[in-house]
């Protein structure tokens, strides 16, 4: 609400008396001072009665200001009851029904008390007259100089204020006419103004006045420097554009940069799309800033383009929605896979700890086993279970590190390593990324990628991996990595630290059985043209065909079988034949030709100086029949059959063992000096190694000593000492799978091998025996035969020998 001034030389009359008793006129959001014209409009009905009556009477009303300035009925509590006692000079009413009257500040005056009793308020007022000054001090010249240089310091930021009010103020030496001056027009707060307006004691309500202009002046000041800033950068981009209109207008003469202008504004509009993090997308504009103002034929610019498109297509900010629904996961994972029990439960836990704890850090799994048994695919069907994008990269062979991480931009034909640019392929942020063959993974003077992957498969690091060619971190926390491998020894020991390994061995017979019937022939039938009308597999044909024709621990072979036999059914089938074609032992070899397999068979009879012992492989376990013979000599020792440094030395320690024991097992003292023996491993075309064929071997060795037969349906796995213990081994699924393959009911296993047998299949374990020992007596007693006829007591289920300690 603007005011209107009273110039220094103009005062009211001061024959004028006021009143004791005067008509209140309510203000809700101005004071009045003395000495000021102020314009004001009369809406409440309370307040027309009032002013109506002050200008019957003697044209004066105390004006008080309001407590609480949004209340519309204000009472005598709502008011202050200290005002300005003022004159109407003028009245003017509306065409919509309101009152504008313009006032003059007359006096300050005291309530002493309200009246509300008639139809407006009336108040028993006190005047105040203000105290003079009589002489001005050097404080005060002091205080009254501060005001009106601190008043036109207002002015020069900005301060909307009259220029008279500026001469006025200048011209004024009353401490008092000048505080009522400037406070009436510093927009003031209504508490702040009423807290002036009270002071009696001119110089000390100049003072105030003083603090208040101080707290405007430095507000003005932030004010203004806000309004210089903003300023600068509204220059600076109106600079920046008038530049470019002046760089496109001389492009244009040129005839060129139009292409590369539209290119420049696609680039901004993807930046602002891809939603980086700020970092990353300061680098990014900082890019393109420098291809904005290169020449469009500089060599560089196919450099800085291909960067820029990997920037803005990278999904930085983009995710899927994991699926946590716990039962649908286990229903595709169960539809994808046949048995596999442990890895599946693996999987559910990690969804239910993801389900309760949103931002938990997902493990790094790592599939070891034989080839062919679904380790990759499993990763397919982790991410169909998650819903998520599954990415697959082949770590076989290579050698490189910047396969990795990268190669810098500086490099002609650079590109990001395999991992940002699978995170690329993929479209998300958080796919499920499939790493294969880890443990054939090279390193020469090009690095070591295994120590490149160390940061990427770290939870605690990858949140900020960097790769060479985009020189900016990216987020990999959210990527579930999975890795696969063959053998867990060629690894990295740190690489290896870093994952959670998980064993898949290879399946059993009727495991393989049941996976032709869901998934191989399904798949091979469709793939062939056929309906399953025309071609059926029985399930002896199924296993036939996975003991004659194959011989894994996965399933390749079987399937690459079964694909020949629809091949030979298509065949039939587009020369015209109708017949239904059912594949069973009989027919078999009419579509698959002879056996290629010949199976792993029993001794024909049981034989001196032979056992059976079982071997782990990287495709599953074998069978090994080692055999010992003794000829004429001094005592050496012969090992053949190409084996390895671990295996001789177990020979070696079970010779020692036979002969440091001859009197135990009847052996005559002077055999050794005059006999050599030859200790042969068949098969001797394939390399051999590792300790668990010594109690193979101190058994054959001791049943050529004693004369003693070994039992030919017992098979035997174990490390032996020089003391005749028997030490736990690896590999016991596979060596049982190959044991039960070659129809061998019984397997002789070290007692700390006990709770490796959880892991064979329950059937299994019902229809072998298990054999558990801690030394080679406890072995030759169960495996040697008193007499050289097949000994009955290892006949029928659970049935052991005296002495043996067993677990079905």
């Amino acid at each position: 609400m603007s005011m209107e001034l009273v110039k220094a030389d103009q005062s009211p009359e001061q024959q004028i008396t006021i009143p004791d008793v005067l008509p209140v006129l309510p203000l809700p959001d101005v004071v009045v001072f003395p000495y000021m014209i102020v314009p004001l409009f009369v809406n409440r009905e309370r307040s027309a009665k009032a002013v109506d009556h002050a200008l019957a009477e003697n044209r004066m009303i105390m004006v008080v200001s309001q407590k609480d300035p949004n209340v519309d009925d204000p009472k005598a509590a709502d008011l202050y009851n200290f005002g300005t006692v003022s004159v109407i000079m003028r009245m003017l009413k509306l065409p919509d029904g309101r009152v504008r009257i313009l006032v003059q500040g007359f006096s300050r005056a005291q309530v002493e008390s309200f009246d509300e009793s008639n139809a407006y308020i009336t108040a028993r007022i006190h005047p105040k007259t203000e105290v003079q000054v009589t002489a001005v001090t050097p404080e005060l010249e002091a205080v009254i100089r501060n005001v009106k240089s601190t008043l036109e310091r207002m002015v020069s930021l900005g301060k909307n204020l009259s220029p008279d009010l500026v001469a006025i103020a200048t011209n004024l030496d009353d401490p008092g006419r000048l505080a009522d001056l400037v406070a009436s027009n510093l927009d003031l707060k209504v508490d702040k103004a009423q807290e002036a307006l009270e002071l009696i004691d001119p110089i000390d309500r100049l003072r105030r006045v003083h603090q208040l202009m101080a707290k405007e002046t430095e507000v003005l000041e932030i004010q203004n420097d806000i309004n210089t800033q903003a300023r600068g950068e509204m220059d600076k981009t109106q600079r920046e554009f008038y530049l470019r209109q002046q760089m496109k207008a001389i492009q244009q003469e040129l005839g060129e940069g139009n292409e590369l202008q539209e290119e420049i504004e696609q680039y901004r509009d993807k930046i602002k799309k891809a939603k980086m993090p700020k970092d990353v997308q300061e680098e990014t504009e900082r890019q393109l800033g420098r291809l904005e103002r290169m020449h469009p034929d500089a060599a560089e610019t196919a450099t800085l383009r291909n960067y820029l498109d990997w920037m803005v297509s990278l999904p930085w900010s983009k995710s899927t929605k994991d699926n946590l629904d716990l039962k649908k996961a286990q229903h595709i994972l169960d539809e994808d896979h046949y048995g596999l029990e442990k890895i599946k439960e693996r999987i559910i836990e990690h969804l239910a700890v993801r389900k309760l704890k949103k931002d938990s850090k997902g493990p790094i799994l790592c599939f070891v086993g034989p080839p062919g048994v679904g380790k990759t695919s499993l990763g397919k069907s982790i991410a169909r279970a998650r819903g998520r994008k599954f990415v697959r990269m082949s770590l076989g062979g290579v050698h490189d590190e910047a396969e990795i991480r990268g190669h810098r931009r500086t490099y002609v034909g650079a590109l990001p390593g395999r991992v940002i640019q699978g995170i690329h392929q993929a479209g998300t942020n958080n796919p499920v990324f499939m790493m294969d063959e880890v443990d054939k993974i090279g390193a020469d003077f090009r690095g070591d990628p295994s120590s490149a992957l160390l940061e990427v498969l770290d939870p605690e690091q990858n949140f900020a991996f960097r790769d060479n060619y985009l020189s900016v971190p990216f987020d990999l926390s959210n990527v579930m990595f999975v890795t696969t491998g063959n053998m867990l020894d060629p690894i990295q020991p740190a690489f290896r630290d870093r994952m959670e390994i998980i064993q898949l061995s290879g399946y059993t017979e009727q495991e393989k059985v049941e996976i032709a019937k869901r998934h191989l022939i399904p798949k091979q039938i469709e793939q062939h043209g056929l309906r399953k009308s025309q071609v059926q597999f029985t399930d002896e044909g199924i296993r036939a065909i996975i003991n004659q024709y194959t011989q894994e621990a996965g399933l390749r072979n079987l399937e690459r079988e079964i694909a020949a036999v629809c091949r030979k059914v298509a065949k039939q089938v587009a020369t015209g034949e109708k017949k239904v074609r059912k594949i069973h032992i009989d027919n078999l070899d009419q579509f698959l030709g002879r056996p290629k397999v010949f199976q792993e068979e029993l001794l024909k009879r049981d034989q001196v100086g032979v056992a059976t012992g079982l071997a782990w492989t990287p495709v599953g376990g074998d069978v090994l029949f080692i055999e010992a013979t003794a000829m004429k000599g001094r005592g050496a020792l012969t090992l053949t059959g190409q084996l390895g440094d671990v295996m001789k030395e177990s020979a070696q320690a079970a010779l020692s063992y036979a002969r440091s024991h001859a009197k135990e097992f009847g052996i005559s003292e002077d055999f050794f000096a005059k006999h050599d023996i030859h200790v042969h491993v068949p098969e001797g075309a394939i390399p051999k190694d590792g300790p668990s064929a010594g109690v193979t071997m101190a058994t054959a060795i001791l049943s050529l000593l004693t004369g003693k037969a070994v039992h030919r349906k017992i098979a035997m796995t174990g490390e032996i000492t020089l003391r005749g213990e028997v030490l736990p081994v690896g590999g016991i699924k596979e060596k049982v799978l190959a044991a039960r393959r070659a129809k061998i009911d019984t397997v002789i296993l070290p007692s700390l091998n006990k709770r490796d047998l959880e892991d064979v299949h329950e059937t299994i374990r019902k229809e072998m025996h298990f054999i558990l020992v801690d030394d080679v007596e406890s072995v030759v007693k169960a495996a040697l035969l008193e007499t050289t006829k097949p000994s009955k007591v290892l006949r029928g289920r659970g049935r052991l020998r005296k002495g043996a300690e067993a677990t079905v």
